[in-house]
């Protein structure tokens, strides 16, 4: 049996927090923020997997830290079974990894047409192609469903569902085998957002690709994922099949965020369905479990005690005392 495309074992990142002053001093040595913590996760061939989580759970800095944009303070990554110790490594995985950016007009450089944009990291890793770089973009464009003639306009002329797929276009250059999605839907009009992941799982199934999807909209994950991750204040609450994870939540969190959802139902009001309270700051981050400041079902031990991440039912895990 292979191994996955991607595993992620114990995964910490720590960023350095603000200067403190005291008594109008020169500044005291500043406390690490930690952002993401025991992370462990795997995507394995062809598989897709969905990171869920309210604005500020940590979503992106995983996927930036997968890539080598943000330094990780401990942990291993392995990418198809080889290990990503070091730098240099985590470098080379930019070649068989490529991200799509939630702002993918601003990902694009304005100087460059869509063309020379598009093979751009085959320009950087010094890749030739048969036929050229013109050719090249050509093909890109065309496995995601758009005209050669968009290769001579600029990122601004684009429309959002245009650009989207120029995002992806510009990620399948290198042919890699795992494709990390940033809110691949954010902004577009609901038959946009159907076309872009209807894009997504054909290049799934077509190439092989493992998918990492990054959305907090459980429509877009229940839609095209296999399984799911739910992420908060950057400790992992509850993984499993996405069927399994929709249809039966086994955390409080994942339960109210699929509770928030919202439904088509005049008798649901809203302000009876959202999760109580804000999401509390990573500078002043609540003792026990993460959770316990929002959470309905919490008692003294959440407050107390930080739960371990648990397998109460085989092929699923959980960050709770009580699930």
């Amino acid at each position: 049996m292979s191994a996955p495309t991607l595993e992620i074992a114990g995964l910490r990142v720590d960023l350095p927090g603000p200067a403190r002053r005291r008594w109008g001093l020169l500044p005291m040595p500043s406390r690490p923020v930690n952002l993401l913590d025991d992370i462990t996760l795997s995507v394995g061939h062809g598989e897709s997997l969905g990171l869920v989580g309210e604005s500020g759970s940590g979503k992106s800095t995983l996927a930036r830290a997968l890539l080598g944009l943000v330094g990780t303070t401990s942990g291993h990554l392995r990418f198809e079974g080889e290990a990503l110790d070091g730098p240099v490594a985590r470098a080379a995985l930019r070649r068989r990894a490529a991200m799509v950016f939630q702002d993918p007009v601003g990902s694009l450089s304005p100087r460059l047409r869509v063309g020379p944009a598009v093979t751009e990291p085959l320009a950087i890793h010094g890749v030739h192609m048969p036929g050229g770089r013109e050719k090249a973009a050509q093909g890109l464009l065309g496995r995601v469903g758009l005209p050669p003639v968009l290769a001579r306009r600029y990122p601004h002329e684009l429309s959002g569902g245009q650009a989207r797929r120029v995002a992806v276009a510009r990620a399948l250059a290198l042919d890699p085998a795992l494709l990390i999605a940033d809110e691949p839907t954010a902004g577009l009009d609901v038959s946009v957002q159907g076309e872009v992941l209807n894009l997504l799982s054909g290049l799934r199934e077509d190439l092989g690709l493992a998918l990492l999807i990054i959305s907090h909209n459980l429509a877009v994950v229940r839609h095209v994922t296999d399984r799911t991750a739910i992420l908060y204040l950057g400790r992992l609450m509850e993984t499993g099949p996405t069927d399994a994870v929709f249809a039966e939540p086994l955390h409080p969190y994942t339960r109210s965020l699929i509770d928030s959802e919202p439904r088509s139902d005049p008798r649901r009001r809203r302000a009876d369905l959202a999760i109580r309270g804000d999401i509390p700051s990573l500078l002043r981050r609540p003792s026990g479990c993460p959770f316990h400041t929002r959470c309905p079902l919490a008692r003294d031990p959440c407050r107390a005690e930080a739960p371990a991440l648990r397998e109460p039912v085989p092929g699923r895990q959980v960050r709770c005392h009580y699930a």
